[in-house]
């Protein structure tokens, strides 16, 4: 996390919450109730004693398109990007009528991403696309040490072996393997190895993935600071991305089914990658005075 992050940024008590397919946020703006920290961002993360959720998104001012916004990880780490955490904040922008139906840019990670809210039916879901932009492959895009992988493009996991990484940057690190088991805790197993593993400048994001027939693929995933995870927009594009380098799979629209349901990524020749699928609201809400106190004295 930044020096900014640690003492000059004010956060409001005020917040939204919303998940895509059980992977949740809560969207904070910038204002006068509590300084950002690290341990505040975990605090209020935290599920049993706090509002509870997958991330935090700072919304850094009203003043946009472009929007400005920073993003963290439940255990206060901050990172790049999320597919999910980005339309959820489109969908706080919707509710606070900041944006209508007309696409818009927001601003994350020293990236401009493009994005639209294209529908807000009842129940308060509301259909969310994002423009990802180009994604790229190789050691390089995702912070690697080159000298990690093997002459055939694996990396040794231990106790869990060596694997084959397609490795895809959705501008957050990941690595996707297609390995012929899923036993249950497999995934638990090699993605605590993998996505801490010393050689990944940053850390990485790992999926599970197989081909289940043209243009739909299974994913399993297991997010950079928060652990095994029902869904994500980012690793969702990755797994269709690599799914068409390596072969198994044309440019076109990929339904991603993970165990918190599916999302559309759009997959172009040239490798630029659209995520789209449905946010829906869980509440609106503000941090108690006495919740705050404890954010500002521990």
């Amino acid at each position: 996390m930044t020096s900014a992050s640690r003492g000059d940024i004010r956060v409001s008590a005020r917040f939204f919450k919303a998940h895509g397919l059980g992977n949740d946020y809560v969207v904070f703006e910038a204002g006068e109730d509590w300084v950002l920290s690290r341990r505040g961002v975990t605090a209020v993360c935290r599920r049993r004693r706090g509002v509870g959720s997958d991330g935090l998104v700072l919304l850094l001012g009203r003043d946009g398109p472009p929007f400005r916004l920073r993003m963290f990880n439940p255990d206060g780490s901050e990172f790049e990007r999320s597919g999910n955490g980005l339309r959820i904040l489109a969908a706080h922008l919707a509710a606070e009528g900041l944006v209508a139906a007309e696409p818009f840019d927001v601003e994350v990670g020293g990236d401009s991403v493009g994005m639209r809210v294209l529908a807000r039916p009842g129940r308060g879901v509301y259909d969310v696309s994002a423009d990802m932009g180009r994604v790229r492959f190789g050691p390089e895009a995702v912070g690697l040490d080159p000298a990690a992988l093997d002459a055939r493009g694996r990396i040794d996991l231990g106790p869990e072996g060596a694997h084959a990484v397609e490795l895809v940057s959705v501008g957050n690190p990941h690595a996707v393997l297609s390995p012929e088991s899923w036993a249950p805790g497999r995934l638990a197993r090699i993605g605590a190895r993998l996505s801490s593993h010393p050689s990944f400048a940053r850390g990485t994001n790992v999926q599970m993935v197989r081909v289940l027939g043209e243009g739909l693929v299974e994913a399993r995933i297991w997010e950079r600071g928060v652990g095994l995870t029902t869904a994500s927009g980012t690793s969702a594009c990755a797994a269709a991305a690599a799914t068409v380098r390596s072969g198994r799979g044309a440019p076109g629209t990929f339904e991603v089914r993970m165990e918190g349901g599916s999302l559309a990524v759009t997959v172009s020749a040239k490798s630029r990658v659209e995520l789209r699928g449905p946010v829906e609201e869980v509440c609106r809400g503000r941090l108690t005075s006495g919740f705050l106190e404890g954010l500002e004295v521990g």
